[in-house]
């Protein structure tokens, strides 16, 4: 049976693609996945001068607090290690499905500052905090499923590490190339798709997160 080291990465990251997209678009230019580049945006405004949304405010402190509350979590369930993927999985679905409710019912994407659309992006960071940390948690060895910059440096350092006839710098590049070149594929395809069911279907589009997210919590051997 295939680990979720294998495949559950990848489908995160899909997920991570889509909605850092659908929460940059239409909910304020909020970095949802991404979530330190909330820092560069404020940073910017701050400066050059124009209004902060309260989402853009909020964003940092709730992904902290979130990711605590993860672990809260994690502490209480008695678990460790992959047995923790599950549970957090559902968590994490359970984020994403409450994204989709908020969106279907006040549509926020008609008010992108105000405070239903901030609420709802609150959401959303939950979401991705909940992810950060059950890999951290759960699957320690993965490479990011939001933040790709680290990945592409991995790829390319490794696929040159592969291609190289003299000795390797790093150990273990085929293995390296293969995991974060999956990720950052994933990452680019779920802003594409993301984007395009926007376009498509409006606020339903966050169905699609939760349908994958749900996926991953159904798969047999999630968490072996």
């Amino acid at each position: 049976m295939i680990s979720s080291d294998d495949w559950l990465p990848p489908l995160l990251s899909v997920i991570a693609g889509i909605v850092e997209v659908m929460g940059y678009l239409p909910l304020g230019n909020l970095f949802t996945a991404h979530i330190t580049g909330n820092l560069v945006t404020i940073a910017a405004l701050l400066v050059r001068g124009g209004p902060l949304s309260l989402a853009q405010i909020l964003a940092v402190p709730v992904f902290m607090v979130a990711l605590a509350a993860t672990w809260l979590i994690a502490e209480a369930t008695r678990r460790r290690g992959p047995a923790l993927v599950r549970p957090l999985l559902l968590v994490h679905f359970l984020l994403l499905s409450g994204v989709l409710i908020c969106s279907a019912i006040s549509d926020p994407v008609a008010h992108p500052q105000g405070r239903v659309a901030s609420f709802t992006a609150m959401i959303a960071v939950c979401a991705m905090a909940c992810q950060f940390a059950l890999l951290r948690l759960g699957v320690p060895g993965a490479p990011s499923t939001a933040v790709m910059t680290g990945n592409l440096t991995n790829s390319v350092l490794s696929l040159l590490d592969t291609l190289s006839r003299k000795h390797p710098l790093r150990e273990g590049a085929d293995e390296g190339l293969k995991k974060t070149s999956k990720v950052v594929v994933g990452f680019f395809a779920g802003c594409v798709v993301g984007t395009a069911a926007l376009s498509l279907m409006g606020h339903w589009a966050w169905s699609l997160p939760v349908v994958l997210a749900g996926a991953a919590v159904a798969r047999p051997g999630t968490g072996a």
